[in-house]
């Protein structure tokens, strides 16, 4: 037990491995996005969605950014978790997709990250974000 009582002394690196792996999901996701600016609004994609996905587009990428460096880790964090709340929301309720399914992915994915960006959120950047050097925090 005394291994896993030392372990604390790494959650710096766990908070590394969780901003890398929320950080680079965004980002894939956030830059997919970019391809909606060629995009003109129609029946599939009305207008509305049409603009809240090229927000997106810049909103994701630019919060996986400070994620991944560490920079307004906290702030980023509670931005894209509004992100994946919105995305629970929209999968509960207009696409009524179910928490898992055999045939098509459900909303278990989006609820880990938002719990990933509630950890983050609580426990910040750790040791090895900017916002150590810079802010102190």
């Amino acid at each position: 037990m005394e291994f896993f009582a030392n372990l604390y002394q790494f959650g710096d690196w766990g908070l590394l491995a969780l901003r890398v792996a929320v950080g680079a999901i965004f980002l894939i996701h956030g830059t997919q996005k970019w391809a909606m600016w060629k995009m003109q609004p129609s029946e599939q994609m009305p207008a509305g969605m049409l603009w809240l996905m090229k927000f997106l587009s810049i909103a994701e990428p630019l919060g996986a950014i400070a994620v991944l460096t560490g920079f307004l880790t906290q702030l980023a964090a509670v931005g894209l978790g509004i992100i994946m709340i919105g995305a629970i929301v929209l999968k509960k309720t207009m696409m009524k997709v179910p928490f898992t399914a055999q045939d098509k992915t459900g909303w278990e994915f989006d609820f880990i990250i938002l719990a990933a960006t509630l950890a983050i959120f609580f426990f910040g950047a750790g040791s090895t974000g900017l916002d150590r050097i810079i802010f102190g925090i």
